[in-house]
């Protein structure tokens, strides 16, 4: 039950967000918008307020905003093109188009921004302080615990954490003395680093070097809101690098594409990450915004990036691509889509059978 109120508190704002992008700069455009709907398929609840009907849909996977004169076989009147979106120059029906994913990508930032402002950032102290141990680590077995604060290694000073690193990369294997500092104690303890791998968020190895399996600890600093609302957008703009990259690492099968996770994935994700607090959700809910931006922006038929793609092209040959043509590619675009939603369904199911 937790997963399924998540899912619906997550999913639904990202579809309104979304879609109201659409909405928003089609009215700013002068579009008579026929229909907003918060779903597809039969209609569970809908109103009629001007020239709008707002729906609510049964299958709420989606959602979609049908505007007058959005088909290039339908009919407009000679007096009713000023409504009409395929009437409209193509610089305002990109920006119609663009709106959508564009206000994903803000509303992340909103919600980053939020949780800054709340909890303020997280960085390294200035001294060399552990803030973890690895278990079973060289660390671990030397008895080192969070919070003791490194003097020296081996006879040398440490300042800061770069010393720390360089000194243990420098014994190169063999055994290192610490003098550390837990409360009113001063100890002296040994350790012998062991060549271990780093690696990144996509579990490459990027460098191998010796290490003790210890990490810097880190203090939460307040911020302003505007503060806050610059490390939002940086932390929107890192995630939409990441997103962008791990697509690459997915296609070059550094990542199995059985990590592509789908509603059921996204729900169970969304009630854990709700039992954990508030602020565990908004942050969980900003990845996603994030995400659905960037893949809507992709350039696949039937998405918001097919159609931007259509009118770029259009601008190129100077009149729109055929009705035929473009029917072809939707339907190309479509099947792309059926597929790729079958297949995170299937991960979803196989995860589940896993006792995920």
């Amino acid at each position: 039950m937790t997963s399924i109120l998540a899912f619906i508190l997550v999913l639904g704002p990202l579809i309104f967000i979304h879609e109201f992008g659409h909405f928003l700069c089609a009215k700013l455009f002068g579009i008579r918008v026929l229909k907003f709907s918060l779903g597809f398929g039969p209609k569970v609840f809908g109103r009629t307020v001007g020239d709008t009907e707002y729906l609510l849909s049964a299958f709420p996977l989606g959602g979609y905003v049908k505007m007058y004169g959005e088909s290039l076989t339908e009919e407009v009147a000679s007096d009713q093109q000023g409504f009409s979106f395929s009437h409209k120059a193509i610089w305002q029906r990109f920006l119609v188009v663009f709106a959508g994913p564009l206000f994903n990508l803000l509303f992340a930032v909103l919600l980053f921004s939020t949780i800054f402002a709340v909890m303020g950032i997280s960085q390294p102290v200035n001294e060399a302080r552990i803030g973890g141990v690895t278990v079973d680590s060289p660390a671990d077995k030397a008895g080192l615990a969070p919070n003791d604060l490194i003097l020296s290694i081996n006879g040398a000073a440490v300042q800061e954490w770069n010393d720390v690193a360089r000194l243990i990369k420098l014994s190169e294997g063999n055994p290192v003395t610490l003098m550390v500092q837990r409360g009113d104690q001063t100890l002296t303890l040994t350790g012998q680093p062991k060549m271990e791998q780093d690696k990144n968020i996509f579990g490459e190895v990027i460098d191998t070097r010796y290490m003790l399996g210890i990490r810097v600890a880190d203090e939460v600093v307040p911020i302003s809101p505007v503060e806050a609302l610059q490390t939002g957008a940086m932390h929107t703009w890192a995630l939409i690098k990441i997103t962008l990259l791990g697509i690459v690492k997915i296609i070059q099968k550094v990542v199995p594409a059985s990590e592509l996770g789908g509603p059921i994935r996204i729900a169970q994700i969304a009630g854990q990450q709700m039992e954990a607090g508030w602020l565990n959700l908004l942050h969980f809910t900003g990845l996603l915004s994030v995400s659905l931006g960037v893949l809507n922006l992709f350039p696949i038929p039937i998405l918001d990036g097919g159609h931007l793609v259509f009118f770029a092209v259009e601008a190129i040959r100077r009149k729109p691509l055929s009705v035929e043509t473009r029917e072809r590619l939707q339907v190309v675009g479509l099947v792309l889509l059926i597929s790729l939603m079958l297949f995170v369904f299937y991960n979803d199911f196989r995860f589940l059978g896993n006792g995920g």
